[in-house]
């Protein structure tokens, strides 16, 4: 089953709680929540207290994305704000404290992914992908949402999907388009910012993707 998840860095965030009402009545299947902090890419977007005003917004699965440089100092912070997923990216975590992250996520009932860039290569994410739970393929350069789809993002998904069983979540650029040649490699989770919130129709939108088999 293909799973959607909209990113709200593409929401309209005047009126968050009826963005998130509206993705979720439209199918979506879970909220990806970009954290951007100005240093490891050069945006910066919410912190913990927009993530704990979501909480209180919507039941549905929160998978909290940290773009920061030093994610072991505050992921304590977006659990307690009430995320569900959390993942980090390789660049910015040794394998030793992903583990470790990890093994005390687990224990408090959360998913744990990794994430890497498009000039990342697979080798690096190879010793820690037993820890995780999902791995997030990042199909642009982390920072800015509406930016254009890596193509070579595809080989990167179909020879990880060739070692790693678990979910494969894509982000960047996704449409109904690229989404069948992502699905097609392998990828489960798409992650989804312009192509819905700036959509006439989130549902239309939604369905396109998740018909992308």
């Amino acid at each position: 089953m293909i799973k959607v998840a909209p990113s709200i860095l593409s929401a309209d965030f005047s009126r968050l709680k009826e963005e998130l009402a509206a993705v979720k009545q439209a199918g979506a299947d879970l909220i990806h929540v970009d954290v951007m902090d100005g240093h490891f890419v050069p945006n910066i977007t919410i912190g913990p207290v927009v993530v704990k005003d979501m909480r209180k917004s919507t039941d549905q699965i929160l998978d909290v994305h940290l773009m920061i440089e030093n994610p072991a100092k505050y992921v304590d912070r977006f659990v307690e704000a009430g995320s569900d997923w959390i993942t980090f990216h390789i660049e910015t975590i040794s394998g030793l404290k992903l583990k470790q992250q990890a093994m005390k996520l687990k224990r408090k009932k959360i998913r744990v992914g990794i994430s890497l860039n498009p000039n990342t290569p697979l080798a690096k994410i190879k010793p820690v992908l037993r820890f995780v739970d999902f791995v997030l393929v990042m199909s642009v350069f982390p920072g800015f949402g509406g930016q254009e789809f890596i193509a070579s993002s595809v080989t990167k998904v179909r020879q990880l999907r060739q070692i790693y069983k678990g979910d494969i979540s894509i982000d960047g650029g996704i449409n109904n388009l690229n989404a069948k040649q992502v699905v097609g490699a392998g990828a489960n989770i798409l992650v989804a910012g312009s192509y819905v919130f700036k959509s006439k129709n989130y549902k239309e939108a939604i369905e396109s993707l998740k018909c992308a088999i």
